[in-house]
Formats: structure tokens, C-alpha cells, sequence
């Protein structure tokens, strides 16, 4: 990404060699799916989607699946190091023994060097806070491992968020990011662009709400279609309440998305990729390299119009 900061540049500030992600399956569940929120998850999400296929789904230890990780991306190598990404369901959502365990689980093994934690924002007990905190942030030892907790916030729009099932507003968000940040922990955040009843007006918000907040990255995607979530069925009967975009019609939303966002956030990632076999729309034939390309060359395209 030549285009503004990227997830790269931010970990070159961080790590004295190359870092990479090796996500893993905790089988932590969801507060949106085992009724405590509600039961259907939200309107979108298929965890499927996410799994690389050495994160088991139901068996498989954390340090058997950060093995099975490295020898799948050992083409991709030599990494200084390697990074756990507790990437499906919500991982901090469990008993604090729990969590507690896998994480040291995680940074025991051999190479890593860090967690990336993805979770809710109305999944952060205090408790689990504090322990946070003294192992990685403000009363941590200098030397402590790397944090990036990862918050789904997906929209700024209470509107939005009630409409697409996600059981919290927008309120929780903003305040689970100035706590984790409070506490000297990195924080980064998670968009969608094209949920039910937004446009353009609403993704700049969605930015200008971005930028006010102590975040460290950002992840955006556009809203696909995956087998086995209610979003899915209702796609199917003709009644999703939503427009598709193309992959060009997408970056060209992404363009002044990009422009507005505050300059030290490093853009994690722009575009999604679902499995295949789990992906009903849009189907674009891209991978996301060849997507960033598209991407600078409209950005390109448009800067020169001025």
C-alpha cells in the first residue's frame, strides 16, 4: 500500500525484521450466539469464512495449529517472528482462566513474538482488563510481548448496528477503545462498507468518527455475502436490503475514504477474501494484491482530476 501507511510500515516501527500473522481458532465463542445477546449471530457472519485451514474447528491445539502455520507459510519466509491472531468468534469472550491460559499458550511457543486479539467491544470484563494491562501495557515490563487488540466495530450508526443483529451501539465502541488505550494497549478497528442503508455520506462519518478516536489500525471490507448467515437466506428469497457493489464501484467508494483518514492509522487491509465455496456475492475474481492495484490505479486516476 503506496497509498497511505500501511500494516508493514506500522510493524517495521515495532519489530526489527519481517512479523507475520499466523491466525488460530480458540473456539471462544459468541455472546450473539449462545443467547446471552441473542442467537443468530450478526446478520453477515459465518465464521467459516475466516478459518485458514490449519486453525481446526474443533480440535487442535493452539500451539499445534501455530506449528501447522508455520510450515504452511515457510514458503513466505525467513519472519523474525510471528504473531497468534485470535482471529474467529470473539476472544475475549470466556472464563478469565481460560483466556489467560491460551494466551501464554500462544506466547510460549517458539517464535512468537505477540497476540492480535479480535473481539467485541462489549466483551472486555474488567478483570480481564487489568491482567491486560500488566502484561502488556501500562504496568507491563519494558520487555513485554506485542498487543493489538482488534475491536469489530463494523459501523457508527446505531441505526445500522441494530439492523445487521450486533447487540451493542456505537457508544460501546467508542468507549472500549479510549479504555484499552488508557491502559497504554494498541487498538485497532474493523469497517464494513456497504451495510444496510448506507452510502458514501455514512462511510465518511464512519472515517471522521475513525479519526477521533486512539487508534492504532484499521481493517476495511466490503460486505459479502457468505453461505449459512441469515444475510445469505434473505439474499436468496430477493429481500436482502442491500446493493453489491462491483470491485471497481468499491474502490471507488474507498477513495475519499482513504484521503479522510487520519494519517498515522495504518490501513491493515481494504478488501475481504472468502472462501470460494462459502462466497454467494460479489464474486470479483480478485485477489486483494490485484484489488490494491485497481485501487491506486482510480486513486491515481482521480488525484490527477484533481
Amino acid at each position: 500500500m503506496n497509498f497511505h501507511r500501511s500494516i508493514s510500515d506500522y510493524f517495521a516501527a515495532i519489530f526489527p525484521g519481517k512479523i507475520r500473522k499466523l491466525a488460530v481458532n480458540a473456539m471462544l465463542g459468541c455472546p450473539n450466539r449462545d443467547g446471552s445477546i441473542g442467537r443468530n449471530g450478526c446478520l453477515y457472519c459465518n465464521n467459516e469464512a475466516f478459518n485458514p485451514r490449519y486453525a481446526y474447528r474443533s480440535e487442535g491445539s493452539i500451539s499445534s495449529q501455530l506449528e501447522a502455520g508455520i510450515k504452511e507459510t515457510s514458503n513466505k519466509g525467513p519472519f523474525y517472528g510471528y504473531l497468534a491472531y485470535f482471529q474467529s468468534f470473539s476472544n475475549t469472550y470466556g472464563k478469565f482462566e481460560t483466556l489467560v491460559s491460551l494466551y501464554e499458550e500462544a506466547l510460549s511457543f517458539p517464535g512468537v513474538k505477540g497476540l492480535v486479539i479480535a473481539t467485541r467491544p462489549d466483551c472486555l470484563e474488567p478483570r480481564l482488563l487489568d491482567w491486560l494491562e500488566q502484561r502488556f501495557g501500562n504496568k507491563a515490563p519494558e520487555n513485554h510481548p506485542f498487543l493489538l487488540i482488534e475491536l469489530g466495530i463494523e459501523s457508527t450508526l446505531d441505526s445500522t448496528l441494530a439492523a445487521i443483529g450486533r447487540g451493542h451501539d456505537f457508544a460501546c465502541a467508542e468507549s472500549a477503545v479510549k479504555e484499552l488505550s488508557s491502559r497504554g494497549l494498541e487498538v485497532g478497528a474493523h469497517l464494513i462498507i456497504g451495510l444496510p442503508g448506507e452510502g458514501p455520506e455514512q462511510y465518511l462519518r464512519h472515517i471522521r468518527a475513525i479519526n477521533s478516536l486512539p487508534l492504532k489500525t484499521l481493517k476495511l471490507h466490503q460486505l459479502q455475502i457468505i453461505k449459512g448467515t441469515p444475510l445469505a437466506r434473505m439474499w436468496q428469497e430477493g429481500s436482502a436490503p442491500v446493493n453489491l457493489m462491483s470491485a471497481e464501484q468499491y474502490a471507488r467508494v474507498l477513495v475519499p475514504l482513504v484521503r479522510e483518514l487520519r494519517q498515522d492509522i495504518a490501513l491493515d487491509r481494504l478488501v475481504s477474501e472468502a472462501p470460494p465455496s462459502l462466497l454467494l456475492a460479489p464474486r470479483w475474481g480478485l485477489k486483494p494484491g490485484e484489488f490494491e492495484s485497481l485501487f491506486e490505479k482510480i486513486l491515481l486516476r482521480e488525484e490527477r482530476k484533481g
